[in-house]
């Protein structure tokens, strides 16, 4: 038998559909509109941080898409637009204190060679967390991976006394109080004049990233630091206090991300004999098999058999060990572990809390006057394909140029197309005419 997953080639990128974007020659003069940019202020979690390739580094930090927005600002007054930069030498470090991915040769169990996601070295660099950048502050990029709507108005969100799992230690190394600051006060304390945000993600996808099997969604409804809508009351009411204008931007559905959608459930691919054989081993639980393509085995604790075939609406993590797959039964013999799957009952969980998020982003942006970005539509153009001054992207993991290694976070040039999303909300809200950014000077996936 053999696993039908992915294949990585060094092919350049694909069209698959097509969005026109075409570069101006002739740009009329630059205006602001209603704008004061002076002091711009950036909340979010992990893509507005410049995390990407699954770590927070240097090259991915200068090319954020909040970054790119403050260039731009430049042009009608912007002033400057500090992050809290790792060191441009550094490999980075990830969540799980791991180095970044970059694309190198891999063999596989069954001896094939191919291109694929590596570490860039064994492990992260854990000076970025234990050194602190604060004294170069204050930051106008207040993104960190990780962060929810709820933990932005957490005091002493960065406080590492309180323990593993009680801090953020992306937030630790850049604020000046550490015990008593939020993201929020840290923000709200350098009196923006704009700001863009960018937040709830991590609400929810930190849920669906472990497969359903840690972390929590974030209930709409409860107080503010439980419930979204009303944590996402205070962070708007915070920053728009002192007249401050701002954009919102909505959250994408998990099937917009390669993260979600890279591996087919139909992706287990039998001859006529290893059909007949998996199907007289599972014949006790009334299920066959046939050549050619088949759903693989998953877990499932909720019914007595504990496990079933995957059905065609569910999902199967790209995190799934995949010599596991090619060489050691998994989906097959043995059953997919459930913390790589998202069944339909997870599914219409995490569809239903983006839905309510994005139902309540809107709302607020409308209510305060401020500008609006459906980034889940453009995560759905992108998966359709887009054609940019001639160049064609997509969503496809690796090949596709818009999503980074880790299959969530973005490429330089999905970052700029990203920004672009954001620019244009901002002029058509406040009459201003600032120039998108020319995504054809950044690139994709870097290839060896």
């Amino acid at each position: 038998m053999k696993i039908h997953l992915y294949k990585i080639c060094a092919i350049g990128i694909i069209v698959i559909a097509f969005s026109s974007c075409r570069k101006q020659t002739d740009a009329p003069p630059v205006q602001k509109g209603t704008l004061d940019v002076s002091k711009y202020v950036s909340i979010g979690s992990s893509i507005s941080a410049g995390y990407s390739d699954n770590a927070l580094y240097y090259d991915a930090q200068v090319i954020s898409y909040p970054k790119l927005l403050a260039q731009q600002f430049e042009l009608i007054g912007g002033g400057n637009f500090k992050q809290p930069l790792v060191p441009a030498a550094s490999v980075g470090i990830g969540a799980s204190l791991n180095a970044r991915y970059v694309l190198a040769p891999f063999m596989d169990c069954a001896g094939a060679t191919s291109l694929a996601p590596v570490y860039a070295q064994a492990s992260g660099d854990l000076s970025i967390l234990t050194t602190s950048v604060a004294a170069e502050g204050p930051f106008n990029n207040m993104s960190v991976p990780g962060l929810k709507a709820t933990t932005t108005l957490y005091p002493g969100y960065g406080d590492y006394t309180q323990g593993a799992g009680n801090f953020n230690p992306f937030f630790t190394r850049m604020t000046a109080n550490p015990q008593g600051a939020s993201i929020l006060s840290d923000a709200a304390s350098q009196g923006p004049t704009f700001f863009s945000l960018f937040i709830g993600s991590d609400d929810v996808m930190g849920y669906a990233l472990a497969g359903a099997a840690s972390d929590a969604i974030t209930p709409s409804a409860g107080p503010a630091g439980y419930g979204f809508d009303a944590s996402i009351d205070v962070i708007v009411n915070t920053l728009t206090a002192n007249g401050a204008k701002g954009v919102i931007a909505n959250i994408p559905g998990v099937d917009n991300l390669p993260y979600f959608t890279t591996i087919p459930p139909n992706g287990l691919m039998l001859d006529a004999a290893n059909a007949a054989a998996l199907t007289a081993a599972y014949s006790p639980l009334d299920i066959s098999f046939h050549e050619g393509s088949n759903g693989f085995m998953i877990q499932d604790p909720t019914i007595p058999a504990g496990m079933r075939q995957i059905k065609s609406t569910e999902m199967i993590l790209l995190t799934v060990p995949q010599d596991s797959l090619k060489c050691a039964g998994w989906g097959s013999m043995k059953p997919i572990p459930h913390q790589y799957v998202l069944t339909e009952t997870e599914l219409t969980e995490i569809n239903a809390a983006i839905s309510a998020y994005n139902t309540k982003l809107k709302s607020v942006a409308d209510a305060k006057g401020l500008a609006f970005v459906d980034v889940n539509a453009f995560m759905n153009h992108a998966k359709a394909g887009i054609l940019y001054n001639g160049v064609g992207m997509n969503a496809q993991f690796v090949s596709g140029g818009i999503f980074s290694l880790d299959g969530v976070d973005l490429t330089p040039v999905g970052n700029a197309l990203l920004a672009n999303e954001f620019i244009k909300a901002i002029n058509a809200k406040y009459g201003s005419t600032i120039p998108h950014v020319d995504a054809t000077k950044y690139k994709g996936v870097s290839f060896p």
